[in-house]
């Protein structure tokens, strides 16, 4: 099982990468878009990723909507499915 740290920091990671592609998780979930599961399963994804530090860098580098996620995210499929 992963460490709670470990989940909230991508959990985090996963909202935020959200924002930066103009998506509101929550509101995704509340119109059916996707389930409870599969922002799980995507926060599970994160988990995955070698390198957060880079992600939380280009998070911190986005000023505006971004057009696409970065290469490495594992999560680009769903953000492109959601992209509104």
């Amino acid at each position: 099982m992963q460490n709670e740290n470990v989940l909230k920091r991508h959990a985090a990671l996963v909202d935020r990468m959200a924002s930066a592609r103009g998506i509101d998780l929550e509101e995704a979930t509340m119109r059916g878009q996707i389930g409870f599961d599969d922002v799980s399963e995507a926060v599970l994804r994160c988990t995955s990723c070698s390198n957060p530090d880079h992600c939380t860098q280009w998070l911190d580098d986005q000023e505006t909507v971004a057009d696409a996620t970065p290469g490495y995210c594992r999560n680009a499929e769903l953000f492109m499915k959601l992209q509104p």
